[in-house]
């Protein structure tokens, strides 16, 4: 598994997701419910998510983390009260992969932040982080985490 950081260009992906605000703190149980609700979701209309489980981070408040929570899915599917149906970006992406704590993330971002202001390059202010596994299958050392910046 390559853990170096790279630049890619996508498709938009279609996603379905829920949308809130929450202290960081409230943040587990706020996924848990999400991401049950979605692959419920899922299951009712015979689908299964395109890929690994996504929060979308629009800001880095710690008291008010606005996050989009939800699943990329094989094509565009309705939506349904709090699920909303959205997609992933098409476009230039800054990513890298981690492995360990999600509290050891801090260096890799701040990794990733040096190499796009010595690439020249400028992020668009959302930031991804799909989850290949969760803390309820794995110790947390063998967490495996995609880091993705949109890039303007």
């Amino acid at each position: 598994m390559d853990f170096s950081i790279g630049i890619v260009e996508t498709e938009a992906q279609p996603a379905l997701f829920v949308s809130t605000v929450t202290p960081v703190d409230k943040l587990p149980q706020e996924l848990g419910r999400a991401y049950s609700a979605i692959i419920q979701y899922l299951g009712e209309l015979g689908e299964q998510p395109a890929n690994a489980a996504f929060t979308a981070y629009h800001n880095m408040d710690m008291e008010r983390l606005k996050v989009d929570m939800g699943f990329p899915v094989p094509r565009a599917l309705p939506g349904r009260g709090d699920i909303v149906a959205g997609e992933i970006p098409a476009g230039k992406k800054v990513t890298r992969m981690y492995k360990g704590p999600y509290t050891g993330m801090e260096p890799v971002y701040g990794e990733m932040t040096r190499y796009m202001q010595e690439n020249g390059l400028e992020p668009k202010g959302v930031v991804y982080e799909f989850y290949y596994n969760s803390p309820m299958e794995v110790d947390e050392s063998e967490l495996l985490t995609k880091i993705v910046f949109l890039l303007k």
